[in-house]
């Protein structure tokens, strides 16, 4: 299944420098996010990032941050789960990522 989740709301973000190209994102991404391209990772799409944070605990080299577990993807999950609309509370009144 290709999932994809909000636009431009993940905090997922690589440090290219600090890569070493292992591919161990690669392989424990559930959603394909990564690709290695050139003996580095590379994010092939970060909107199909459900900031799960397996790419961050299994780097090594510290070269991928992600806040697991938060922002509006988590929200789709849990609406989806409990079969309620999607809230993360951070609507623009709290100067948070939804409007």
């Amino acid at each position: 299944m290709d999932q994809v989740y909000l636009k431009n709301v993940s905090t997922l973000k690589l440090d290219a420098g600090k890569c070493t190209g292992c591919g161990m994102c690669v392989t424990v991404c559930p959603h394909a996010v990564f690709e290695i391209k050139d003996k580095k990772a590379r994010i092939l799409d970060k909107d199909k990032c459900m900031e799960c944070g397996a790419c961050k605990r299994n780097c090594a080299f510290k070269a991928i941050e992600v806040s697991s577990g938060v922002g509006c993807a988590n929200a789709v999950i849990t609406g989806f789960l409990r079969g309620t609309e999607p809230t993360c509370d951070c609507g623009s009144d709290k100067g948070g990522c939804c409007s």
